[in-house]
C-alpha cells in the first residue's frame, strides 16, 4: 500500500493542504505566548503574617510556631522554612514537585484557619498565603520620581491613576505599587511625659480609637418625615489629633499634643524606593500565565507618554527594569541560529548533490515542517521560549533527512528510465517504510524525557514534545 500515491496523483489538492498547514502554523505562531522558559507551576507557597512592634523572637514563638505545627501535617510537604523579622513572619512551604499547586494551597489555607485560635488576638489581619509562580516574576518595573513633590504625593497619584490603568492592559496580572506608603498621621509618644502624668500608652491608644471611631449617628424621626443624621468626625490634620483629650491630671486636661509629637507622614517609613539616587515610588508589573510578555510590555510602554499627562507635572515616569530585554535578546539569538541552520542545510545539500531539486525540496520541507510544528505547539499549550526554539533548531537536521532520502530514491528511479509520475510513485512506495522507521526511532529516543521527574523533567517535557511534533510533521510532509 502506497500512502503517498493519493497526494502524488493530486498535486493541486496536495498544494492546498500544504498551504493550509502553513497558514495554520503562521496563525498559531502569532498567538503563541513568548517567555524565557516553559510555564511551570512550582509547588511553593509563601505564608505571611504581621504583628507590628513584635521583635523577631516574639514573632517566632507566638506566630510562626503555631502556624508551623499546623502546616507540618500537610501531605506532600518536603520543606518548611520560616523567617522572622521585626513585626513580620514569612513561612515558605515547599511541596513535592508532583503535588498540585491549587490543591496544596487549599490545604495550606485550611491549616491557617485551624491555627487562628492559637495566634495572638492583636494581629491586624489573618495570615495570608501566596502561590509561587513563574508568571509572578516582575516583567517590568517603573520608577516615578519628582524633584518637587514628596513620595507620599507620588504614591497617591501612582496608586490611583497609573497602577489602575496598567492593571487594565491585556496580559497584566498585577500592577503593585511599592517604595512608599499612603499618607498618614504619625504620632511619637514621649514616654517621660506619660510617666510624669501617670498615663500609659494604652490610654493614648484608647483615646485615639474613641475620637476617631466610625459609627452610625442615628435617625431623626418626625410626624411627616424621617431624616438620617450623619457627621463628619474623621480626623484629618495633625492639629485635630493634637487636640484629642486623653485624660485629666491634677484638674487639668491632658491633650495628645501635651505628651506626643504629631506630624504628617506615611504608614510605613521602612518602605522606600530609589532611582538614580532619588526617592521613588515603584510599580511592579507581573503578567498573566499565558500572556505574551513582549506584547504586554510593549503595550505598557506605548501608554507611558499618555499616562505622563494624567499625573502632576512634577512627576516623571522612568523604566527601572525591563525583563523582556534579556528575553528578546535570547529569542533573537536562537531565531537567528534557526535561520542560519536552515540556510546551511540547503547549502550542504546543494554542495553534495549538485542539483536544484533537492535544494528546493529542502527549502520547502523545512519551513513547512517548522511552521506546522508551531500549530502543534499552540494546540499543546506551549510557548515560544529558549527550549522550544532550541528544539526547533535541532529538528532542522531531522526534518531535512526525510526529504533527502525521499528525493534521492525518486531520482534513482528516474535514472532507471521511469517517467516523473512513475518514479515518484515507485520511489515513495519503496522508501515509505524506511522513512517511517527512521522517524519512529527518533521519536523513541525522546520518549524517556517525558517520564523524567522534578523541575528538569517538566522543563524538558516541552523540549522533547516539540522535537517529536517536528519529526512527525516532517514524516507526513
Amino acid at each position: 500500500m502506497n500512502l503517498s500515491a493519493p497526494f502524488i496523483k493530486r498535486p493541486v489538492g496536495t498544494s492546498l493542504l500544504a498551504g493550509a498547514l502553513f497558514l495554520l502554523g503562521a496563525v498559531a505562531y502569532y498567538f503563541l505566548p513568548v517567555a524565557s522558559l516553559p510555564a511551570i507551576d512550582f509547588p511553593i507557597i509563601s505564608i505571611s503574617a504581621m504583628r507590628p512592634g513584635a521583635d523577631p523572637e516574639t514573632m517566632a514563638a507566638s506566630v510562626a510556631a503555631p502556624l508551623e505545627r499546623r502546616l507540618a501535617g500537610i501531605a506532600g510537604l518536603n520543606e518548611l522554612t520560616s523567617t522572622n523579622s521585626l513585626g513580620s513572619s514569612q513561612i515558605i512551604a515547599q511541596f513535592d514537585i508532583s503535588r498540585n499547586l491549587d490543591s496544596a494551597a487549599r490545604d495550606v489555607q485550611a491549616a491557617i484557619n485551624a491555627a487562628i485560635p492559637d495566634l495572638p488576638t492583636d494581629l491586624p489581619m489573618a495570615p495570608t498565603l501566596k502561590k509561587a509562580s513563574q508568571s509572578g516574576m516582575p516583567v517590568l518595573v517603573l520608577a516615578l520620581t519628582s524633584d518637587t513633590l514628596p513620595t507620599s504625593a507620588i504614591f497617591d497619584a501612582t496608586d490611583t491613576v497609573i497602577a489602575q490603568r496598567i492593571a487594565q492592559v491585556p496580559g497584566v496580572a498585577e500592577a503593585r505599587v511599592t517604595g512608599a506608603e499612603q499618607p498618614a498621621i504619625r504620632i511619637q509618644v514621649d514616654s517621660a511625659r506619660l510617666v510624669a502624668m501617670g498615663l500609659s500608652v494604652d490610654a493614648v491608644a484608647n483615646a485615639l480609637m474613641t475620637a476617631n471611631a466610625h459609627s452610625a449617628t442615628g435617625v431623626l424621626s418626625g410626624e411627616t418625615q424621617e431624616i438620617t443624621l450623619s457627621t463628619t468626625d474623621q480626623l484629618t490634620t495633625p492639629e485635630d489629633y493634637r487636640n484629642i483629650v486623653i485624660a485629666t491630671h491634677g484638674g487639668a486636661v491632658v491633650k495628645l499634643g501635651d505628651v506626643a509629637k504629631v506630624a504628617r507622614g506615611v504608614r510605613n517609613r521602612m518602605s522606600a524606593g530609589w532611582f538614580n539616587g532619588k526617592p521613588a515610588v515603584l510599580i511592579i508589573v507581573t503578567k498573566q500565565p499565558n500572556a505574551n510578555v513582549i506584547e504586554t510590555v510593549d503595550h505598557i510602554k506605548s501608554m507611558l507618554p499618555m499616562m505622563q499627562q494624567w499625573i502632576p507635572a512634577g512627576i516623571k515616569i522612568n523604566i527601572l527594569s525591563d525583563r523582556t530585554q534579556t528575553i528578546r535578546a535570547s529569542i533573537h539569538d536562537i531565531q537567528s541560529t534557526l535561520l542560519i541552520s536552515v540556510l546551511l542545510v540547503m547549502m550542504v545539500v546543494f554542495a553534495f548533490l549538485r542539483r536544484e531539486t533537492p535544494v528546493i525540496a529542502a527549502g520547502i520541507t523545512v519551513p513547512l515542517s517548522l511552521v506546522g510544528t508551531c500549530a502543534a505547539m499552540w494546540a499543546a499549550g506551549f510557548s515560544i521560549d529558549n527550549l522550544s526554539l532550541m528544539a526547533l533548531t535541532i529538528s532542522v537536521g531531522f526534518v531535512v533527512d526525510d526529504a533527502i532520502v525521499m528525493i534521492e530514491n525518486i531520482e534513482s528511479c528516474r535514472e532507471q528510465g521511469m517517467s516523473r509520475m512513475n518514479a515518484a510513485l515507485v520511489g515513495a512506495k519503496q522508501i515509505a517504510f524506511t522513512v517511517f522507521s527512521i522517524s519512529l526511532s527518533l521519536v523513541a529516543v525522546f520518549i524517556p524525557l517525558l517520564f523524567m521527574e522534578g523541575v528538569m523533567g517538566k522543563l524538558l517535557r516541552e523540549f522533547s514534545l516539540t522535537l517529536t511534533f517536528a519529526i512527525v510533521i516532517s514524516m507526513i510532509v
